[in-house]
């Protein structure tokens, strides 16, 4: 069997966002007067890895006792995210180069991401995705929110690229990313952005930067 695809999922895989996320977080919390210990950060980090926006907004109320209602939580988080997207939303370094050694070897190439559709397009609007992925561009709207680590992701990614979900590579970030990319039947790489190998440790393979995937080889123990 021969891979013939590579599906990315996007925040903290081909851009570089985490920052992003981590500041609307904050300012969720302080904007309600809570400060955001050392201890509280360290369970945040652990805890929302990899999480759609409705099941991380959870999370934060439950830890921080907030009364309002996560539909409102969502709406406000989702608005400081995005202006923050707006400002400062940046490729990952060496991404770029991977995808076209990606193209020059015939892969077709996808994203699969938990983001919402406002944040996918205003990522777009920046990066202009389209012109690396074309159509695409899939996110949890497109399984009826179904988020990681469900596997509806992935497997709708490779039926819309029209390849088997086992001659597919995903690339991953997160713990939840990971178990739904395997739990498609995708050969998984984990990519070390966040600096915590930990997340990481269900993947099939570990980078900390695109430059060490030696796609031939990879190709051809596949």
């Amino acid at each position: 069997m021969k891979y013939k695809a590579i599906i990315f999922d996007m925040d903290g895989t081909i851009i570089d966002t985490e920052h992003i996320w981590r500041e609307a977080t904050h300012w969720l919390l302080t904007s309600r007067g809570i400060t955001v210990t050392p201890d509280l950060e360290q369970e945040l980090s652990k805890r929302l890895n990899g999480l759609a926006m409705t099941p991380c907004v959870k999370i934060i109320k439950e830890l921080a006792n907030l009364d309002e209602d996560v539909e409102q939580l969502v709406k406000q988080k989702s608005e400081k995210a995005n202006e923050l997207y707006a400002q400062g939303v940046r490729f990952i370094n060496g991404f770029l180069d991977f995808h076209k050694r990606a193209i020059a070897h015939n892969l077709k190439v996808g994203i699969a991401t938990n983001a919402d559709d406002h944040t996918v397009r205003i990522t777009n609007e920046k990066l202009d995705l389209s012109r690396l992925f074309g159509d695409h561009i899939y996110n949890i709207t497109h399984v009826n929110y179904l988020h990681k680590p469900n596997p509806a992701l992935y497997l709708h990614a490779a039926t819309k690229l029209a390849i088997d979900a086992q001659e597919c590579i995903a690339i991953e970030d997160s713990t939840n990313g990971i178990r739904a990319a395997r739990d498609a039947g995708m050969f998984c790489i984990g990519i070390n952005t966040s600096r915590k190998p930990e997340r990481l440790s269900e993947s099939h393979m570990i980078i900390n930067h695109y430059e060490e995937i030696d796609l031939p080889s990879l190709l051809k123990i596949s």
